[in-house]
Order: structure tokens, then sequence, then C-alpha cells
């Protein structure tokens, strides 16, 4: 059995291509620059050559590539987007418009404007089959699971960090565990509609999971198998743009908190996890200060073993809360991939003895 699994991040989208007949550490591997990573390099082109823009696709991560686009149209260059691949910068178009963007129908052709062209899109699929090709290895694969961080679309009015924290809230609320965040193709509520534009953009017929990134790289690490000893513990993902940590017992979510990695230090981050663990933490604390929340459901009285993970996990070197970084099966930049595999497993029955065997 072959899996593609597919961690989409803010600057760098991980994969594994999971095959049951090899070794973990002989499945192939890939770590590139994020799709949002690239869209923001082609705007920067385009504003150094003083080009206008056509921005056709669906919706997809919109950080970093909408401070640069503001950027191009600050310096008054022109950009037209559809209105699916608009929503990439802000689901509420009229903002996209206000900045300078002109929103037009689909299929509507530029009378004879010269600009370069940009589909949008998080998942590629094409040019990762290239790769492969280029190495000479067979791309064709059983199943797809691909994880993005997705803010969900707010309505009018309503913060978009809010609108992610309430969704969370929401899941957590109803199954306490890591594993309610797995979707697969036909159970993507509508207002995760990053998460619905990837599921438009696989046109095979095979199996299709989805699920959030820091979410997966929380489930992925738990396949540490130092991380595994403890029953008890704190999982902190940090991310290039967002820090997301779970408070764990067993397989049962105790609390977590998300917040933005910039606004982020040291001391912070262990203020944080301590504040989480003993139940002193308020969500107003988090969101007031440029996050999207915090939920404590129970509290325990010491903070207990800490596993961290993540491309920014340096930023909780020397903690006072000696946490231990994870590497599970030997490569924490695929910490995501190897959650992917784990749900993919827990939710495709056809194939889940077969991966797990393979996992051990």
């Amino acid at each position: 059995m072959r899996l593609l699994a597919i961690d989409i991040g803010g600057l760098t989208q991980d994969i594994l291509l999971f095959d049951t007949s090899r070794t973990m550490e002989n499945c192939f591997k890939l770590v590139m620059p994020s799709p949002s990573a690239i869209l923001a390099e082609k705007i920067a082109t385009a504003t150094d050559s003083k080009q206008p823009l056509l921005f056709t696709g669906v919706n997809m991560g919109g950080e970093p590539a909408t401070s640069v686009l503001r950027k191009h149209l600050k310096a008054g260059l022109k950009a037209y987007a559809t209105p699916q691949a608009a929503a990439t910068f802000n689901d509420d178009l009229s903002k996209v418009a206000k900045w300078g963007v002109t929103i037009i129908p689909e299929k509507e052709i530029l009378p004879n404007e010269k600009v370069i062209r940009i589909e949008t899109s998080d998942l590629d699929l094409l040019r990762i089959e290239k790769a492969l090709k280029v190495f000479d290895v067979d791309p064709d694969f059983d199943g797809i699971a691909v994880a993005v961080l997705d803010h969900g679309a707010a309505p009018p009015g309503v913060s978009d960090r809010l609108f992610r924290f309430q969704h969370l809230h929401r899941v957590i609320s109803q199954q306490r565990g890591l594993t309610a965040f797995v979707y697969l193709a036909d159970e993507v509520p509508s207002y995760l509609t990053r998460m619905k534009a990837i599921v438009q953009s696989i046109k095979k017929d095979i199996p299709l999971l989805i699920m959030d990134t820091p979410i997966a790289a929380a489930l992925g690490s738990l396949k540490d198998k130092e991380v595994t000893r403890h029953s008890h513990k704190v999982v902190v993902n940090v991310g290039n743009f967002h820090t997301l940590a779970f408070h764990l017992e067993n397989n049962s979510i105790l609390g977590f908190f998300e917040h933005h990695t910039g606004l982020l230090t040291k001391s912070k981050i262990d203020n944080l996890i301590t504040k989480l663990v003993m139940g002193k933490l308020t969500n107003e604390e988090v969101y007031s200060a440029g996050g999207h929340g915090c939920l404590i459901l129970e509290s325990r009285k010491q903070v207990p073993f800490v596993s961290v993970t993540g491309p920014q996990r340096a930023l909780m070197s020397s903690s006072r809360l000696s946490p231990y970084f994870a590497t599970p099966h030997g490569d924490m930049m695929l910490t995501g991939c190897f959650g992917l595999v784990r749900a993919f497993a827990w939710r495709v029955e056809k194939w889940r003895g077969e991966i797990e065997d393979a996992l051990g």
C-alpha cells in the first residue's frame, strides 16, 4: 500500500510517500517550499518587473502572499482575481476589492492586457508527481492525506482568529481526542473552505483524508517512543506562523491554546503552558495578546512531561520546563506526515492493518 502524505505549512510543504513494503527510513521524502511561499515569490517577481497580475484557481493559504500582494498594489500595479482565487487573500471579497484588486467572473477574459497569470491552489499533484518521476519513483499511490491550517470562512464582521477558535472549541467539546479533527473528503464542514478547495483540486478517484496542520503534527509526535511512554503530557507544535499546545491525558484533550508564533518568546510559551495545565490561562488573555484562544476542560497541579516539535521549536531551547524535542521515526520535519499516516489508518479500514503493521 502506498499513501501520499502532504503536510502544507506556512513556509514548507513536507511530503512523504509512505510505502508499507519499505521501512519508514527508506520511504521517499521531500521538504519543499510551501504553495503560499511560492505564491508570494511569484507576486514579488511581478512587482519587480512592474507587471499586472491575474489570479485564477481556488482558495489556498494566504500568508505570506497576502502582504506581498498588498505591496504590489501600493506600488500602483494592477491585480485581477476570480472570486475563488481572491478568497485566498481574504474571505471577505469586498476587502480584497478595497485593496485594489479587480474581482472578475470565473471565465472572463481580460481584454488585450498582458498579465502574469497565477493559478492558486494548495495542492499541485502534477508538480509532485513530476518531482518523483525525475528520480524514477513511480508516482502511483492508493490514497492521499493532506494537512492544511484552515481558519474557516468567518462571517462578515467576525474575526478569523475568533472563528477558528470557535471551530476548535466546538470539535473538542463534542469529542476530546485529536482524531476528532480528521475528515474524509465528504465530511469536511462547509465553512472550512481551504480544505474544501483541496477536495476540489483532486481529480483522482482514490481515498482522501484531510486534517489541520498543527493537529496532524501533534498526532504524529505521539509516535516518538519517548513521548509514548508518558500518559500525562503537553504536546506543543511551534510552527512558522502558529503555535498550538495540547494538554493530554492518554488520548483525551484536557485543554489547549493556539497563538501566533511571531508574538511569542521562550518565557511566554513557558508561562502559557504552565497556566494552561494549572487551569489559570484564560481565553481572553490569549486572544487579547493576538492569539486565537484557550480552552481548559481539566487542570492539574503541576506541569507534566512536555514534548515539542515544529520548525520553530528552537524557541523552546533552554526552556525552564526542560522540554523533550520529539523526532518520531527520526525525522522532526515529517511529524505532520506521520500524523496523517496514523489518521489514514484509523479512518480507512481497508488499509488499517497493513499500515499499522508497517508502523510497528
